[in-house]
């Protein structure tokens, strides 16, 4: 399907409103970044977004967009959370998916030369790999209603966590949730796999401060240049998938006429009020309650890595921030303050210096946005804007985003000549997998620098830091 743009400047453009739309879509993106958004189902299915009830200003597709289930990744709409709904298209299978950055009181000088070392020991402690399973072993059903339920707090209480992580944890690291409503299909999935990385996208990174580009900003993160710096990628893995899979499937049993008048039956969503939404709401809240813990038990683990290769190093957690889920929040809409269902698909939060969720060390900033890019380029530190929040919701981009398939990146490049690449880049790569190596090659997605800078140019995120790889491990 074409979509027709009109470019409102240099890296805005917009959908034009259509009768089968209820607003604008609206596309942040430079030249570069939209042609390759253009070349899959990226801007059919922002013009479908629009069509969702409740929603107000426009569709958005941030820099990073790509296809995805219903709602392009990278997608943000702000549903009315009385005229509108919830839709786990919305939000993703891997709920609550999320990057943790972790900084160390170590240099690059004294980490470089036991690099294969730790990313060796890393890889022992932490489970990594398709349905790979945490080291707790098989969780009771008591105890994965209590994971489920108190969110990292759960963690806290076992000695997993310090306060400083849950301060430092996108909402303490707990939503209101109500483990009643996840099945016990999706229970089971979870109770033996928490405290696992997975596979996929998901991955670790031992990386450097190699620029910074705003100091005060960064001195507020205490990050400092040619500092060692841990991330973490990955979600709330076979429960949340599961979560998801279950509330599509009873929505589209219990509003058939809803996918009738929509554009795309993955947009099924449980209209506000409803007994279902209510449900999905809080499944889906228990299922980023676990992908909380999940970061947390795996932190926990690389700490004792750490221990083991440098004795006397210090791992404190930045910031933990989720990419995939649906919040309910207030925001001021035409001069008037409305309560809405922000979905954020492969988008991250990014709220600026003042805001009341915005941890007490950052308030005088914003809370850091973390950017990860692909496999052996660089990743982003940004922080919010007050511009953001009126533009985007106060959201920006998650990663780089997808330009391949899995299946295509697989075809063209084999996993053992990522290695070579990255070898040749003094970056050590450990990985359960080449066939995943494979698909996650750099030349699958976007370039990660151009996204960072239209992030910064369209004033919804500032950058603070760059970060560069020296060690990967991969599921």
């Amino acid at each position: 399907m074409e979509v027709k743009l009109k470019k409102l400047n240099e890296f805005e453009w917009e959908i034009p409103k259509t009768k089968d739309m209820k607003v604008p879509g609206r596309i942040f993106a430079s030249t570069k970044l939209l042609e390759s958004i253009s070349h899959d189902r990226t801007l059919e299915q922002l013009k479908n977004m629009a069509s969702m009830p409740g929603i107000y200003k426009y569709s958005i597709a941030l820099p990073d967009a790509h296809q995805g289930y219903g709602f392009c990744i990278g997608g943000v709409v702000a549903l009315d959370s009385k005229t509108g709904g919830l839709s786990p298209g919305g939000v993703g299978y891997d709920i609550n998916c999320g990057v943790r950055l972790v900084r160390t009181n170590l240099t690059y000088e004294e980490v470089i030369p036991k690099i294969k070392e730790i990313i060796k020991k890393i890889y022992e402690f932490i489970p990594a790999g398709l349905g790979s399973e945490g080291r707790l072993g098989r969780l009771t059903k008591d105890e994965i209603n209590n994971v489920l339920n108190l969110g990292a707090t759960w963690a806290y209480e076992r000695d997993y966590a310090t306060k400083n992580d849950l301060k430092h944890t996108e909402s303490n690291g707990r939503l209101n949730a109500n483990a009643l409503f996840v099945s016990d299909k999706a229970k089971a999935r979870g109770a033996k796999q928490l405290g696992s990385l997975g596979a996929g996208n998901h991955f670790m990174e031992i990386q450097k401060v190699e620029k910074i580009f705003d100091e005060k900003t960064a001195k507020a993160f205490k990050l400092e240049d040619n500092q060692i710096v841990l991330m973490i990628h990955t979600g709330s893995r076979g429960l949340g998938h599961q979560v998801c899979s279950d509330y599509l499937r009873e929505m589209e049993r219990t509003f058939p006429d809803l996918i009738n008048s929509l554009p795309d039956r993955e947009l099924i969503y449980a209209p506000a009020g409803t007994d279902l939404c209510n449900k999905y709401f809080l499944a889906m809240n228990s299922a980023a309650n676990f992908a909380w813990n999940n970061r947390q038990l795996i932190l926990y683990w690389a700490r004792q890595a750490f221990e083991k290769v440098f004795p006397n190093s210090e791992l404190q957690q930045v910031y933990d921030i989720c990419h995939n889920i649906a919040k309910k929040e207030k925001h001021k809409i035409e001069g008037v303050t409305k309560e809405v269902f922000v979905h954020r698909k492969g988008a991250t939060r990014a709220f600026p210096a003042g805001h009341k969720e915005v941890p007490e060390a950052y308030k005088n900033y914003g809370h850091p946005v973390l950017l990860p890019g692909s496999m052996g380029t660089s990743s982003y530190v940004l922080v919010g804007t007050k511009e953001g929040l009126e533009k985007t919701f106060g959201s920006t981009a998650h990663g780089a985003g997808r330009v391949l398939s899995r299946h295509a990146a697989k075809n063209k490049v084999k996993g053992e000549e990522i290695q070579k690449q990255l070898n040749k880049k003094n970056i050590t790569l450990k990985a359960h997998s080449w066939r995943v190596v494979a698909e996650e090659a750099p030349i699958a997605y976007k370039d990660i620098n151009e996204v960072a800078m239209v992030s910064e140019k369209t004033g919804i995120a500032r950058r603070v830091v760059k970060l560069t790889p020296i060690g990967v491990i991969k599921g």
